[in-house]
């Protein structure tokens, strides 16, 4: 799994002895501390994106908003890599163009997904088209190329399952995908056996009841995906924190004061950020001053 070709530095993360784990933003608050954390590449998820503002998930409703949101993020000194859905369209050249635009406000991968907008399985043949599209748009855009056939809960017979996801993932490497993606699946005997046969990094989407990240590189795993698991917990928290408060008790957890929140934006845009408001390595504690 050599990269052939000019190497740009969010690619090469792909190409370590350990696998990239990729934690998955939803706005720039959320991208900024996650990269403080010392993160040098953040995706975005598209339900965290969607959700944020009312609108479903996977229905190619948030063209605008994840154009947005990559505007924002794509000057960050992260590397930013974008959850486009299917592409925010059925023509390829239409995903093509959106593609371009994320690559001109500085984002330096996209992930497009296969699954259709009523919940089942896209046309291969289709996603290879859109693949070709992005890479002729945004040649220097990596592109993670999705499938959903084991994120969907397909019902076929095992064997079926996995010679369709083969035959999925050959068609979008011929098509130029840098990577492949094939959320859902964590049987390591299957995630292995699909390492051996293909020619670009394998990224796996972590779940708490599937291999840790170390077992996944161990695999042959070369990325790891976070997707919208930090969006849901911080939405636990919140509703766990209010739980708390209501109940007479002192929130449990950590979150970041006030000026530290402030601090983010103030940062984007040039402002004099006063040192005790500075970004931390590591979240604080709630502090009887934080509002």
């Amino acid at each position: 799994m050599t990269p052939s070709g000019p190497v740009s530095a969010f690619a090469a993360l792909h190409h370590r002895d350990e696998p990239l784990l990729l934690p998955n933003a939803w706005d720039h608050a959320s991208a900024v501390a996650l990269a403080a954390q010392g993160f040098v590449a953040i995706g975005t998820t598209s339900l965290g994106v969607a959700a944020a503002v009312g609108l479903p998930d996977g229905t190619a409703a948030t063209r605008d908003q994840t154009l947005q949101l990559a505007l924002n993020l794509g000057t960050e000194d992260f590397l930013l890599s974008v959850d486009a859905e299917g592409g925010f369209s059925e023509d390829p050249c239409r995903v093509g163009e959106f593609a371009r635009e994320l690559s001109v406000v500085g984002a330096v991968g996209v992930n497009l997904e296969d699954g259709n907008q009523e919940g089942g399985l896209g046309s291969a043949a289709l996603h290879a088209e859109k693949i070709a599209a992005v890479k002729a748009a945004a040649p220097g855009l990596f592109v993670n190329a999705r499938t959903d056939t084991h994120w969907l809960g397909d019902l076929r017979s095992p064997a079926a399952l996995v010679r369709d996801t083969m035959a999925r993932l050959d068609a979008y490497q011929q098509a130029g995908a840098d990577g492949v993606f094939v959320p859902g699946l964590t049987d390591p005997e299957q995630i292995a056996a699909l390492v051996e046969r293909l020619d670009v990094p394998l990224n796996i989407l972590y779940s708490p009841t599937g291999p840790t990240v170390a077992q996944l590189g161990d695999l042959g795993v070369r990325r790891v995906s976070l997707g919208s698991l930090l969006y849901r917990r911080a939405l636990g928290a919140a509703v766990e924190a209010l739980g708390d408060i209501r109940a007479g008790r002192v929130p449990r957890g950590e979150a970041p004061s006030y000026d530290e929140v402030v601090a983010h934006g103030h940062q984007r845009h040039g402002f004099t950020t006063p040192a005790s408001a500075s970004v931390p390595a590591r979240i604080s504690p709630p502090g009887p001053g934080s509002p």
